[in-house]
């Protein structure tokens, strides 16, 4: 150990005070860390014990004047106590390291990078600098049993639940759908053409106040084209008969004007709902696969309900059903005119029947046909054919075969007198095989059809 040094003073100066470098009084300052022990061995810690000492010590001296000359160091195996606090603190450092390991404090990173590189305790390659723990530490520890369950199975049911725009499509397709075919039949049914085919046709009955049949097609082209043209009622109040009177009356201009609003606003409606299908069969195409096959599919099943509907109650009872309908379009009133009226002549009862029954038959066959181009066949709705399904089935069933027989096979090496049992039971591990097998090419032609759906 390092002898004291012994300032030289006179009688009259005051005895200088000792510097006090024990970490007693701040234990928790990180700044004294580097003053307290760090390893086992005595030497590491007191060698900077010793340049504390010896800064303290030269301090002392620059202030009071010259001091003496030291002499000899003590040898290690003196029992002289050290004089300065510091030295009996190494002292008793050392001493106790002997015996027993020291329990190493952290050294804190932000200590040593102030700290002269002299300075710096020669204990820290020896020790692991101390650091706060990342935030993702937290991460590397596994949740408990149940918390993974309850994860897994909201994770499991999020997947089973399908997106909420797709089918607020497919359902909007679906209702549209049997509207639009419904104003194309009528579109089809107000047109010259349809006139030219009725008053043509076997059968029509004739008019009894002197229209040929030239005369019903010209006049009833007038009133059918100004049903889907933008002129007023003078199209149709100016026309005259060959002896100059008005071929149609002031009540039967009216109506007509009526009926013309209500079918204008019919086209408009379902030039409307024909933009938003073709709106919603874009986003199908691109969100949803399969979504306009099935949306066009319910729309059919839905569209032949209500012409089937439809069909029954004008099959019943064609005068109410026809009754029932101006009732709800027109005012009560507004829509009865006299068997002499040009009305009447050129549109009569049998017209309405027939226009019914092709508005009818043309809805009809266009929601069949949809009905038979969107059944959701196996390879509409991406799934393998029956055949691949029927061979992967026996497949395993031969498989199964082959492993049931090489069982069979080792029962009866090892017991010669229970052949009949064991290739009982291989039979039926061979049965139960294959229909195990069986289930799950059906549980994995399930899935890929659920994958593909999602897609």
């Amino acid at each position: 150990m390092p002898t004291e040094v012994k300032p030289a003073v006179s009688d009259k100066s005051q005895t200088p005070q000792e510097p006090d470098t024990g970490s007693h009084e701040d234990p928790d300052e990180p700044a004294f860390d580097w003053m307290k022990p760090a390893s086992s061995s005595g030497s590491s810690a007191a060698a900077p014990t010793d340049e504390v000492q010896g800064t303290a010590a030269g301090a002392t001296a620059s202030l009071d004047g010259p001091t003496e000359q030291p002499g000899p160091t003590e040898q290690p195996g003196s029992t002289e106590q050290p004089g300065s606090r510091a030295d009996r603190k190494a002292a008793e450092a050392g001493s106790a390291g002997a015996d027993q390991p020291v329990a190493e404090t952290p050294v804190f990173a932000d200590t040593l990078a102030h700290t002269p590189v002299d300075k710096q305790p020669s204990a820290y390659s020896e020790q692991s600098t101390y650091s706060e723990p990342l935030p993702t530490s937290a991460l590397q520890v596994r949740p408990p049993e149940e918390e993974v369950a309850r994860r897994n199975a909201e994770r499991e049911q999020a997947a089973k639940v399908k997106p909420v725009g797709p089918r607020v499509f497919q359902i909007l397709l679906a209702v549209f759908y049997p509207i639009i075919l419904l104003v194309l039949a009528v579109r089809a049914v107000t047109s010259p053409l349809f006139l030219w085919v009725e008053y043509n046709r076997p059968g029509f009955p004739g008019d009894g106040y002197g229209f040929s049949t030239d005369d019903r097609m010209t006049y009833g082209s007038y009133a059918v084209d100004y049903l889907s043209n933008w002129a007023g009622p003078r199209y149709l109040g100016g026309l005259v008969n060959q002896d100059g009177t008005k071929l149609f009356r002031d009540g039967e201009v009216a109506h007509m004007a009526d009926v013309k609003v209500v079918i204008l606003s019919t086209f408009l409606g379902g030039l409307l709902l024909v933009l938003l299908s073709i709106i919603a069969i874009l986003y199908l195409r691109k969100r949803s696969k399969g979504g306009v096959r099935r949306g066009l599919f319910a729309g059919s099943i839905v569209t032949l309900v209500i012409i089937i509907a439809l069909g029954v109650l004008g099959t019943l009872n064609w005068e109410q059903f026809f009754t029932d309908f101006h009732h709800v379009f027109f005012a009560n009133g507004t829509w009865t005119f006299s068997l002499d009226d040009t009305l009447i002549r050129l549109f009569p009862s049998q017209f309405w029947v027939d226009a019914g029954i092709v508005i009818g038959a043309l809805v009809f066959i266009a929601a069949v046909l949809t009905f038979i181009f969107t059944w959701p066949t196996r390879r509409r709705r991406g799934l393998p054919p029956r055949k691949q399904r029927k061979a992967a089935s026996q497949d395993a069933t031969v498989e199964g075969s082959d492993q049931g027989d090489s069982s069979s096979g080792e029962f009866a090496g090892v017991d010669g007198g229970g052949e009949d049992a064991e290739t009982l039971d291989a039979g039926t591990h061979t049965g139960a095989h294959a229909s195990n097998a069986s289930i799950d090419a059906e549980d994995d032609d399930r899935r890929e059809a659920k994958t593909r759906a999602k897609r």
